[in-house]
């Protein structure tokens, strides 16, 4: 059975005060993870895991990852922003973009931020924004066919939008050496929601033994390897959570293999998790409002897509328990769905649950990263707001609810009037 960390009284007197739908967080969940994540690969001499700020941007989120030690990856200057609110400042944020505006370089360059290029004509784009290189560039390193048994979300390396080509980096690195860049790192990112500890190990051989060969052959050391997020976590009730230890144990038996010999030890190893550091301790709590019986049954919630789109936009499993019905026997099989107008708008397909009456509280499990994130306003939906449960057990909202303002505040309502 799936953790909520309250129970149905207390989720009760919680929807009194702030009426569903909502996020609600766990902060205990989340520092105690993100422990756990820090302890197993403390085996390397350097390690930092980098938040992925997409995952979650929340700056109270953040702040408390950053009390764990945590870095941030951001892709857009909003994130940017974000995160030194959050406190996390110059090289402990590392800026992986794509089709990046000049002003976005400019601000990350201006905060001592470490920039990482998606592709080799960035480089000039980069030195005519800045008017010189940083002292300080990464690359994203795209395998293409090289790498196997990417899963259908990011898909197959060789088709993703992303990243240098292995001749394109090797040449890269060259020219940003020539042209006085000091310092360089190294990053891939070719998985999402990945469970398999195996791909993350072959992942970081491919990128540690391309650091060994950019070395040769052009002498650059490079001083950390970012290997990207993409570390899943156990959506279905029949699947394993990924083992922290395992993972850092066959990445450090290839890092001893290649990087040592290699004259590159100490080399940081650097992650961009989001999923597995807030997924599980985030949940969205919605309430059961309609029930309608025709060919299937269903049961209509206050929420929808708009607050959590990874089911609609993915066929994603996200587990849903009935409050104060957990221990309740499954006899009944519903679609579980929100009120836009779409018909993939639905949270559970043919889902074995208790009965759920009118009224019941929902809870819709690990939705703490790429949930509130993704939301939008299609069918002038307004974004539910986020809470926060502190170790304490004190609720604080971090987040409030979108308003009718909120939604029309870029409409020039007034002009309506006199427009002809």
């Amino acid at each position: 059975m799936k953790y909520f960390p309250l129970n149905n009284e207390q989720l009760t007197a919680l929807a009194e005060i702030y009426p569903t739908p909502f996020y609600l967080y766990d902060e205990k969940g989340i520092r105690e993870n993100m422990r756990e994540f820090t302890k197993a690969f403390s085996i390397f001499p350097i390690f930092r895991e980098h938040f992925a700020v997409k995952a979650c941007p929340n700056p109270y989120i953040l702040k408390i990852l950053a009390e764990e030690g945590c870095g941030a990856d951001c892709s857009s200057l909003p994130e940017l922003m974000l995160s030194e609110i959050a406190g996390i400042k110059k090289d402990k944020v590392i800026f992986t973009s794509n089709e990046t505006p000049a002003k976005e370089y400019k601000y990350a360059y201006a905060n001592e931020n470490i920039i990482n290029l998606d592709d080799f004509t960035h480089i000039e784009f980069l030195k005519e924004t800045l008017g010189k290189l940083p002292e300080t560039l990464c690359f994203r390193y795209n395998p293409g066919p090289l790498k196997h048994g990417c899963n259908s979300i990011i898909g197959k390396p060789e088709e993703a939008k992303y990243g240098l080509t292995r001749e394109q980096i090797i040449d890269a690195y060259r020219i940003c050496k020539d042209e006085g860049v000091k310092h360089f790192g190294l990053h891939t990112m070719v998985a999402s929601n990945e469970l398999s500890p195996d791909f993350f190990i072959d992942t970081a051989k491919l990128v540690f033994e391309l650091a060994v060969e950019i070395k040769e052959k052009t002498g650059v050391q490079i001083e950390f390897v970012d290997l990207g997020g993409g570390l899943g976590i156990p959506y279905k009730p029949d699947q394993k959570k990924v083992d922290y230890d395992v993972v850092a144990k066959g990445i450090r038996k290839e890092y001893d293999r290649t990087i040592v010999p290699s004259g590159l030890d100490p080399l940081a190893i650097y992650w961009e998790c989001g999923r597995p550091i807030t997924g599980p301790y985030g949940y969205l709590i919605c309430r059961a409002i309609h029930e309608k019986h025709i060919y299937k049954e269903y049961i209509g919630t206050d929420s929808c897509m708009a607050d959590l789109m990874r089911p609609g936009m993915y066929g994603a499993y996200h587990e849903i328990t009935v409050s104060g019905k957990e221990n309740a026997e499954k006899d009944h099989v519903y679609d579980i769905v929100g009120s836009l107008c779409e018909n993939c708008d639905k949270f559970a397909v043919d889902r074995k649950m208790p009965e759920i009456k009118t009224g019941d509280l929902l809870i819709i499990h690990d939705a703490g990263a790429h949930g509130r994130a993704m939301g939008f306003n299609y069918n002038g939906k307004l974004r539910c707001g986020e809470l926060l449960l502190r170790e304490d057990k004190k609720v604080i909202q971090i987040r409030r609810k979108e308003t009718i303002d909120d939604l029309f505040a870029t409409l020039d309502i007034a002009g309506v009037e006199t427009f002809k």
